[in-house]
């Protein structure tokens, strides 16, 4: 078997399932990726979630395009681009028997995933414990341990604090202030000063915290929970971060494609046609 006829299923469309979908896509592998009927990414630029609102979406290259029945994953794969299908059980896996199957829906939670989904399945952060409802996990806690691969235990608990970036945490976050409609009035990729109106839901604001770039917001329109994440302010200024996939996101997808390549020892690597 080549690289290129491995069959990965990766269960979340959002930043950290697509980064984990580009990686494997880029190393040869047929990727597909489940989604729910109504996803509320944040870092929407960087998310082939999108593609369930838009029918395709394209990170760093990579298409991502969205089908009605697995069937038509063949098209798409043949077509160079990661089909995208809404099935949150990831119910498809009977009919296209995948090899691998990656839970990075990052519930903080198994989201039902089995160890016998797949002949390998992979969890992405809490939630998950090797041998027990996954083959393997992969590390998703900003540190040392970040992308590695575990394949006796558990990952780091969640610990409900944000990574800083640029020395903030909890500050950079948006969280709706209530249940509701989310109406938005910037846009991924805006300047927002301190204190300035992001959006709001049902009529209350959400302000900035900080200053600085809006890199993630979820779409306008979309009904959210109260607390529920709904944006990111980068105090860091940089416009183009906006649009690239994060570290954080690479170093998981790393830690996947290590996994495979350990598990699949031996798999043929084709260059070229």
């Amino acid at each position: 078997m080549r690289l290129s006829d491995l069959t990965v299923l990766v269960r979340g469309g959002g930043e950290m399932g697509s980064g984990i979908a580009h990686r494997l896509h880029q190393s040869h592998m047929r990727v597909l990726i489940t989604e729910t009927a109504a996803p509320t990414a944040v870092r929407r630029t960087v998310a082939f979630a999108e593609a369930v609102y838009e029918g395709e979406q394209t990170v760093e290259g990579v298409k991502a395009v969205r089908i009605e029945d697995p069937d038509g994953a063949k098209d798409v794969w043949s077509g160079n681009a990661i089909p995208l299908i809404v099935d949150p059980h990831a119910g498809c896996r009977g009919r296209l028997e995948p090899r691998v199957l990656v839970d990075a829906v990052m519930a903080k939670k198994n989201s039902s995933t089995r160890i016998t989904d797949a002949p390998l399945v992979i969890g992405v952060g809490p939630g998950f414990t090797a041998g027990v409802n996954a083959h393997a996990v992969v590390e998703s806690n900003r540190g040392y341990y970040l992308g590695r691969v575990i394949w006796d235990g558990s990952a780091e608990p969640d610990t409900g604090a944000p990574a800083p970036v640029g020395g903030h945490t909890y500050a950079r976050v948006l969280r709706a202030p209530r249940p509701g409609r989310f109406s938005a009035l910037k846009a991924i990729g805006d300047f927002a000063a301190c204190g300035e109106v992001i959006g709001e839901v049902e009529g209350a604001p959400v302000r900035a915290e900080i200053s600085g770039i809006v890199r993630g917001l979820i779409r306008d329109g979309i009904r959210v929970a109260q607390g529920l994440k709904i944006g990111d302010i980068d105090p860091r200024g940089e416009r183009g971060y906006c649009y690239v996939i994060s570290d954080k996101a690479r170093a998981i997808g790393g830690g996947v494609l290590e996994a495979i390549l350990h598990s699949f020892n031996g798999l043929e690597v084709q260059i070229g046609d």
